[in-house]
């Protein structure tokens, strides 16, 4: 008897399940609200310098009533090569020949220019504030947006380290608890911040306690589960981080002050943690880390609330150790990162592991995160880039339950990178064109995403799982941390950001086919048990070869 076995005993997919699934899968609706919030609070409005105050104020409003405000403007800001109003320069004088109809322009001549000496003037129309006008990060200090966002992403890479290897030592449900706590505290704290150096402090953060968010949610769903229903529970919580971004669209429109913004987002998360301790820890996990006391009373409790009450009764210390007694065994008291690498099948699974993981969150915060540069509305794009993950879902979904995890990983990725690099052969002119190709490439790599968590959760035995999690979460944060840096490239070549993050995808999806498949196997307790797995998927494929070239031989004497 096996793990899955003492699962079925207790009700398997019962009312137990779908509560903790279901409860876990709601924090995930606000994941996309923290990754992609600074598409908002952090978004660039029109703006441009102070103006000068005029020596004569009549001048000022009697060209401002025949010629307006915009037309007026270009007397003390000039246009740049697009014929748009300077965002940092403005001229040292004003220059009234440049609207009074009665004098003859003379474009010939540049008036002296020099910085914003007195701050900026911005557009609120669209945003009322956001932390780019509440401390001016314009102009020289363009790149603090950037900044904040990376800054955020090496939290949530710093998280994956720390939460990962301490879940596998220290339980799930306890860093889960912990992590929901950390989220609202932080999160709240940001919206107070006085400065820009607190803001990012507090970011910092939230990117650390979504780590723990995000890993202990996927091993507590996976390792209470039957293996027939991991397909369409990770799915699940794929559509929830998709809803999420279309949440993130409604709340942002409704509430344009950053700081009210960015509150709005982090309360929940007090909820989150309250109900929280009404989870169970994860049995699995307790059994192979030598706590089958807990693990007694965890499956007795889930026995009895799938209303399992005589086989709750049945369930006794002796009968875990037994149906654990070969995995016992054969496992080490203690597991280390050097247990990613010191097998060869778990050592391969690491490698190809580590470029999907880094490549899909390269492309996909390269894309996400530039919103601003799609020419249309931000909230238009931002629903458009949400909505698509659903069908793209859908079809991962299908090809993960029907064809394989392997080929819909391999194929997203692929599928991602040319449509990315296919915008290198497109006119910026074909804005729409540009901007489709940009949405296929983003649903791809959302299916991708939600591939990868599953995958990855299935491919890494119990005893290293939360570990190998926290690995390719950490590979994926270097790339959220990357892919911004990555814009800075296009003032050396406009479409080499493109080509870095289409070839990245691209390649990465070759390198999953490396990966041994996992449809409809169990999940995997240990690393032997992993190991022998791969020897006889090899062997039998070795004999399938050997089977085919013997055929062929018959049917072909003469060749």
């Amino acid at each position: 008897m096996a793990f899955g076995d003492l699962l079925d005993q207790v009700g398997g997919m019962g009312r137990f399940q779908y509560i903790q699934v279901t409860l876990l899968a709601i924090p995930i609706l606000m994941m996309a609200s923290h990754n992609l919030l600074q598409n908002f609070t952090a978004a660039f409005p029109e703006y441009h310098c102070q103006i000068h105050a005029t020596e004569n104020d009549t001048t000022w409003a009697n060209v401002t009533e025949k010629l307006g405000s915009t037309e007026a403007l270009r007397a003390f800001i000039p246009l740049d090569e697009n014929q748009r109003p300077e965002k940092c320069l403005r001229f040292t004088k004003a220059q009234w020949r440049l609207v009074n109809p009665n004098i003859t322009r003379d474009n010939t001549t540049r008036a002296d220019t020099e910085s914003c000496l007195d701050g900026w003037i911005y557009d609120r129309s669209e945003f009322a504030s956001t932390i780019i006008t509440e401390w001016n990060l314009v102009c020289d200090s363009r790149r603090m947006q950037q900044m904040a966002q990376s800054i955020y992403m090496a939290g949530v890479l710093l998280g994956a380290v720390v939460f990962g290897g301490l879940s596998d030592r220290y339980g799930r449900r306890a860093l889960l608890i912990w992590s929901y706590l950390q989220m609202a505290v932080a999160g709240s704290a940001a919206a107070f911040s006085p400065n820009y150096i607190s803001y990012c402090i507090f970011r910092f953060l939230t990117g650390l306690a979504l780590s723990g968010i995000v890993l202990n949610c996927v091993s507590l769903t996976l390792e209470w589960i039957p293996t027939n229903v991991r397909t369409i529970t990770g799915t699940m919580n794929g559509y929830c981080y998709s809803v999420g971004q279309l949440i993130l669209v409604a709340v942002a429109y409704g509430i344009r002050d950053w700081r009210w913004l960015q509150l709005a987002v982090s309360l929940p998360f007090f909820i989150f943690f309250l109900y929280s301790w009404w989870f169970a820890e994860s049995a699995r996990w307790q059994i192979l880390a030598g706590k089958q006391e807990a693990a007694v009373q965890a499956l007795k409790r889930v026995a009895r609330i799938n209303g399992k009450k005589e086989e709750a009764e049945k369930i006794t210390l002796e009968i875990v150790n037994c149906s654990m007694q070969r995995d016992a065994t054969s496992t080490k008291s203690t597991f280390t990162a050097t247990d990613l690498v010191r097998t060869p099948t778990i050592r391969r699974i690491t490698v190809c592991l580590a470029l999907v993981w880094f490549s899909t969150s390269f492309s996909y915060y390269g894309l996400s995160m530039d919103l601003q540069n799609f020419g249309v509305s931000i909230y238009l794009i931002q629903v458009v880039f949400g909505v698509v993950d659903i069908p793209a879902k859908f079809f991962g979904v299908l090809v993960m339950s029907y064809i394989g995890r392997r080929v819909t990983q391999g194929g997203s990725l692929c599928l991602a990178g040319l449509a990315i690099l296919a915008n290198i052969f497109v006119p910026p002119e074909l804005q729409t064109l540009r901007t489709s190709l940009a949405v296929i490439g983003k649903g791809c790599l959302a299916a991708s995403f939600n591939c990868a968590f599953l995958y990855t959760g299935e491919l890494y035995p119990t005893v290293i799982r939360q570990t190998g999690m926290g690995f390719s979460s950490t590979v994926a944060r270097v790339g959220g941390i990357v892919a911004p840096l990555v814009q800075m490239t296009s003032d050396y070549f406009r479409f080499l950001p493109l080509m870095i993050y289409g070839g990245a995808a691209f390649l990465s999806g070759i390198g999953a086919y490396f990966l041994p498949e996992t449809i409809n196997l169990p999940l995997p307790d240990t690393i032997e048990d992993m190991e022998s797995k791969t020897k006889v998927n090899d062997e039998e494929q070795k004999e399938t070869i050997l089977l085919k070239s013997t055929e062929m031989e018959k049917t072909n004497p003469a060749g």
